[in-house]
């Protein structure tokens, strides 16, 4: 059933902000709210914004102000809030030809409803997040590169250990969270309760790159974890060669003695 909004409006513009680890939406549930799963309560005037638990948010028809005015009302909610926000905006326009379509950053909708507003909404928020940890993952990169080129000439440098295994916390904490929180690949609740949307939902998915952009992010998520994996197996290796020359020496030292009581004796 088709819930519709914005009925005086040809086009308004939307931006989606990932603003933190995630936002509590307890309180904000229990209130007049526009559609849920994902939660969409009225902004500003005539706006309203789409609220994701794992912290992104999208607002709708909003105006600067309106939206500085409706960020500072949802600061308590968010937590571990980041530094800067990863952010992506669009206009949305009217085609009651079909819609679906996105063509430099327009994107075509049949109609405007709740409903497809949580689409659209679906779509950015994930590409925020991927847009996000692309950035996060990208840092990992440069900082865990050094540790590859250097394998090549050495394998005795145990300053890496600690820093090695941090990287590998963040790029699974990175892959925790795409995964299980944000669930990046997986379809909204919406379309089961909304089949006839689904073919907005792919289009909107294909325009995106949410498929591909995920994939490639797993690809080097994997690759990270390949790399700290192998240099801490081998910092582990070499620490298990020291400890079996340190047994030897002492076994050395050991006769050494013996043999030097035994001359004494003698």
């Amino acid at each position: 059933m088709s819930n519709p909004i914005f009925t005086d409006k040809d086009s308004f513009k939307c931006r989606a902000l990932f603003l933190g680890e995630s936002l509590d939406l307890k309180a904000l549930e229990t209130t007049e709210h526009l559609g849920t799963q994902p939660l969409v309560v009225t902004a500003g005037e005539q706006g309203c914004a789409v609220l994701f638990r794992y912290g992104a948010v999208v607002v709708f028809g909003l105006g600067p102000v309106e939206e500085a005015s409706f960020l500072t009302y949802l600061k308590p909610f968010v937590r571990q809030p980041f530094a800067s926000s990863e952010t992506e905006e669009a206009i949305l326009k009217r085609d009651q030809s079909g819609g679906g379509r996105v063509e430099n950053g327009v994107i075509w909708l049949q109609e405007f409803s709740i409903e497809r507003v949580q689409i659209v909404a679906d779509i950015l928020a994930k590409s925020v997040v991927l847009a996000h940890y692309e950035t996060g993952t990208g840092k990992i990169f440069d900082q865990i590169e050094p540790f590859a080129d250097s394998l090549q000439r050495t394998t005795r440098d145990e300053r890496w250990g600690k820093e090695v295994l941090r990287q590998l916390g963040r790029a699974l904490s990175i892959q925790h969270k795409i995964v299980g929180r944000v669930e990046i690949i997986d379809k909204p609740e919406l379309l089961w309760d909304a089949p006839e949307l689904e073919r907005l939902y792919l289009r909107l998915e294909n325009e995106y790159e949410i498929r591909e952009r995920h994939l490639a992010l797993e690809r080097k998520l994997e690759l990270i974890s390949r790399t700290a994996e192998t240099v801490l197996d081998l910092l582990q290796h070499n620490t298990g060669l020291r400890v079996e020359w340190y047994v030897v020496i002492l076994i050395v030292v050991e006769i050494l003695l013996s043999l030097y009581d035994l001359f004494v004796q003698v």
